[in-house]
């Protein structure tokens, strides 16, 4: 069988097993969402936060219970980090330095978990069990719950009120993402990825010396690294490295954790709005993007001329043996287009075009099928910007799902596809503008610029891969990546819960022969366009600056 003939068969057996798993988990986070019923364990934790998950918040307290919970969180990690020399269990590291201890606090509460250090040279098992593991869970319930509040803004009427993020964020972690990752560690295990706290030690003979390995809970921490689209690896070399990701078994099942509730997110909203045939149209535009972009980076990567590629069978370069262009390109193109940031081989080393793809899936703004949650709230995004397109083409005033789209909700919606690109494109601006930044490239010309441009994508657009090649670890890109990681994840916040409390004050709308259908296929054909053009045009200027550049000159 040819590498093509097996990459080809790795997709339908990754889409039925997301088929599987589609229905009963969207009906089950749906289910978890509208409960009034609050297991013991979830009061334990209410009683000590000194919570009512019963009292109901308008979108101003549902915001400042968001960023209040983050701030403490990126205080705990970063004094975690920076005491990390004095507790027990560091394996001797020292503690991390002021920048980089914020970089990284800034980094895992964000949802980025953007690394600019070596994972298994400079983190303890109490920094990387007692706080990144921890951060890996808490930040993605934060955005489940951001979304389920945006999807409740769709579904009430008449009222200001978005639920309790309390009784979200707790139900989030113990009766979604708990249950699903004792589960997956146990599949990995299985795999051969290592779960112990083991302290360093040498391993084999290589070339004349000896080579340091230190064990960890890595499945433990791999599972809900892939399953909350985090993305920040216990080693350095990420999901490339065999002790997180040993097989082509363990690397398309990460990949179907990657996907996984962000695809059954669509199920839960449509059941939560009362119309599935709503969260269908979101989920075929979300398949079709993802399709899409992993059939092209597959072509990509396959097809590209030269010699040196055609005894490879393809662009090898900076790619796992073991999984080979076809298992690359589906992790790369799964990692871009949600919020992951996992790596199973260098985007760097990858075709010129191949790295744009990568880059493009991040600043189309995550949405196919997105991060967890994000994803969701993300696309909703855009399916307004798309019927406020439609409205302006036939004259009426758009609705969606019942609810007017009118001058406050479509500011609302354009703050948020505006705040990301002005991060990304000012940050890189800068970075190449002053002369100290560019000493941290390892390239030049189009690649270089490709470099820095990746890192800012990838940090203010919440991904946390990296592009290789580029020293971030120096104060000015540990300080601005920082930054732009806040401002990037919780500025959108400030939109989206806005907007779910302007839609959840208004009353139904009668839906006429004049309404445009949002559950039909020629809506999720304009949301794609809407998508690829309001949204892909943004960057490309920037693009035709590098990947574009360096593709059309290979």
């Amino acid at each position: 069988m040819s590498p093509v003939t097996a990459g080809v068969l790795q997709l339908p057996a990754l889409i039925a097993a997301l088929a599987l798993a589609y229905r009963p988990l969207g009906d089950h986070m749906a289910r978890v969402y509208s409960s009034e019923k609050h297991y013991k364990p979830e009061k334990w934790v209410y009683k000590a936060i000194g919570a009512n998950p019963s009292a109901e918040m308008r979108w101003p307290a549902y915001l400042r219970a968001v960023l209040a919970f983050s701030a403490v969180s990126v205080l705990f990690l970063y004094l975690l980090q920076r005491l990390q020399g004095v507790l027990p269990g560091s394996l001797g590291f020292v503690s991390i330095d002021p920048d980089q201890a914020f970089n990284t606090a800034a980094s895992f509460v964000a949802n980025t978990n953007w690394q600019s250090y070596y994972g298994e040279q400079a983190m303890g098992h109490v920094v990387q069990t007692g706080g990144l593991a921890v951060q890996n869970f808490v930040s993605a319930a934060v955005g489940m719950a951001v979304a389920v509040a945006l999807v409740r803004g769709f579904a009430r009427s008449r009222t200001g009120e978005l639920g309790n993020f309390w009784a979200d964020l707790v139900r989030g972690v113990f009766r979604i993402l708990l249950p699903i990752s004792v589960v997956g560690a146990i599949v990995l295990v299985a795999c051969g990825v290592i779960q112990n706290f083991a302290g360093i030690h040498e391993v084999g003979q290589f070339m004349g010396g000896t080579q340091q390995w230190n064990g960890g809970a890595v499945a433990s921490q791999e599972v809900i690294k892939e399953l909350g689209t985090n993305g920040g690896g216990y080693f350095n070399a990420n999901s490339a490295h065999p002790f997180e990701n040993p097989t082509p078994f363990s690397n398309l099942f990460e990949v179907f954790l990657i996907l996984l509730i962000p695809f059954a997110l669509t199920r839960t909203f449509g059941r939560m709005v009362g119309n599935l045939r709503q969260g269908y149209a979101i989920l075929a535009t979300m398949g079709i993007i993802w399709v899409g972009f992993t059939a092209l980076m597959m072509w990509t990567e396959f097809a590209h001329p030269g010699p040196a590629f055609d005894v490879a069978g393809g662009a090898m370069e900076g790619k796992e043996t073991r999984f080979g262009i076809a298992g690359s390109s589906i992790f790369a193109v799964a990692t871009t287009l949600t919020s992951t940031g996992a790596v199973n081989s260098f985007h760097s080393s990858y075709t010129g075009l191949g790295g744009g793809i990568t880059m493009l899936g991040m600043q189309l703004g995550e949405i196919a099928p997105g991060g967890v949650g994000s994803g969701l709230y993300g696309m909703l995004i855009m399916a307004i910007i798309a019927v406020f397109i439609a409205g302006l083409m036939v004259g009426r005033t758009p609705e969606y799902l019942g609810k007017k789209i009118g001058t406050r909700e479509i500011k609302l919606a354009a703050c948020y596809i505006l705040i990301t690109p002005a991060l990304v494109l000012c940050f890189t601006a800068a970075a190449m503008a002053l002369p100290t930044p560019g000493n941290s490239m390892t390239n030049s010309g189009a690649h270089g610029f490709s470099e820095i441009l990746y890192a800012y994508t990838s940090g203010a657009n919440n991904n946390g891969s990296a592009f290789a090649g580029l020293n971030a670890d120096t104060q000015w890109f540990n300080s601005t990546i920082g930054i732009a990681m806040l401002l990037g994840r919780f500025l959108p916040m400030v939109f989206v819960l806005a907007l779910a409390g302007s839609l959840a004050e208004q009353k139904p709308v009668p839906e006429t022969a004049g309404t445009l259908r949002t559950d039909k296929p020629l809506y999720s054909g304009l949301l794609v366009g809407t998508i690829l053009i309001v949204t892909g045009l943004t960057y490309f200027p920037a693009l035709a600056l590098g990947p574009l550049a360096e593709g059309l000159a290979a």
